[in-house]
């Protein structure tokens, strides 16, 4: 059964903390507004600082959309190497055990994707499948997750490599100044992630159960306006409340696999921001708390997009690892507005895989 492995999470060098996001806020968009709700929501995040791919004076500073892709492409192939290195060494697989890659980003654009550029770099055999992922968003993380667990389902045995680039702050454009640009500004932040999904063996979450929901006609509630000047990140106001609808969904796609979705061992959720995760507690009947890796990676890097859930479930890893066959829940949202979910339990690898 697939079994999905620790996962390596890489962040950029450049720190921004809140204070300083307030600070710059204050000064670029002096004037503005809607500049003191931009102030007070940024405060409600809880994103204690961010990690940027680039110092934050050059952030703020938009070269045009050429530049941009052009240091997305660079800073991609500069980051991915080490954390894919550290994700195949954490399955304790070499790069020619994998048989599928899944580069999951909405923050550039390359053609061919980075998949092949990582096949021919990391040693990956040429007949490695590649699956590029470029318009779920937040989402992602978790669709890479179940298409990974789809791909061993259906190739048994199989390894899949997961990889997520996302720098966000590429993103940032300076003329925008509705209140959903300036409270992206305090909240996304950029990170680069990957982790394997094996076949069989090793130590881990083993899926046991996925699928996805998209809440009708909510297509423009989370959306990019591809103009001149790149990606314009567009945020409804009403995304904040879309738990309540989705609660029930993960419930049921939970009780269709005899669990109960709020008396789970652990869970993995993707950090959109304090609004969603309290939220998601309330509608579940769980404590806060059980989201904790979500809260702490919301508080230490920020929202960084379909890496959440991999750095959410690295964390998971690093604390004391829950007991053997202890249930778990995954969850990625994002555009659409999109759910991804996946049910798994915890192998610490002792016990022999199941059919």
């Amino acid at each position: 059964m697939a079994r999905l492995c620790k996962p390596a999470v890489q962040a950029p060098e450049h720190v921004i903390t809140m204070e300083e996001t307030l600070e710059f806020a204050r000064r670029v968009h002096a004037g503005k507004d809607q500049l003191p709700l931009a102030l007070r929501l940024i405060r409600n995040t809880g994103v204690q600082k961010r990690h940027l791919v680039q110092p934050i004076e050059q952030t703020l500073r938009h070269p045009g959309l050429t530049e941009r892709n052009r240091i997305y492409e660079a800073e991609s192939k500069k980051r991915t190497p080490q954390v894919v290195e550290e994700a195949l060494k954490n399955a304790d697989v070499a790069a020619r055990d994998i048989d599928a890659i899944i580069y999951v980003s909405c923050t550039g654009f390359l053609m061919p994707s980075l998949t092949a550029w990582l096949i021919n770099t990391m040693g990956l055999r040429p007949d490695t499948r590649q699956i590029p992922i470029a318009q779920l968003g937040c989402a992602a993380g978790g669709a890479a997750v179940n298409r990974a667990h789809d791909f061993c389902m259906a190739h048994p045995g199989s390894n899949v490599l997961i990889v997520s680039a996302e720098f966000c702050s590429l993103c940032y454009q300076p003329d925008m100044d509705d209140i959903g640009s300036l409270l992206s500004d305090g909240l996304f932040g950029d990170a680069v992630a990957a982790a394997v999904v094996r076949g069989t063996g090793g130590t881990g979450i083993e899926l046991e159960r996925n699928a996805s929901y998209l809440i009708p006609h909510t297509e423009d509630w989370i959306s990019y306006a591809v103009r001149e000047t790149g990606f314009h990140f567009q945020l409804d106001r009403r995304v904040p409340g879309t738990m309540e609808p989705l609660a029930p969904v993960l419930r049921e796609f939970a009780k269709d696999h005899s669990w109960d979705a709020g008396s789970l061992d652990f869970y993995i959720v993707h950090a959109g921001g304090p609004r969603i995760l309290d939220d998601l507690a309330k509608f579940l009947e769980v404590d806060r708390s059980v989201f904790r890796h979500s809260w702490a990676t919301l508080s230490e890097y920020g929202n960084i997009a379909s890496a959440v859930v991999l750095e959410a479930a690295r964390r998971l890893f690093e604390e004391d690892p829950p007991a053997p066959d202890a249930t778990g829940l995954i969850a990625g949202f994002g555009p659409g507005i999109t759910a991804e979910m996946a049910l798994g339990r915890w192998n610490d690898g002792a016990r022999a895989d199941v059919d």
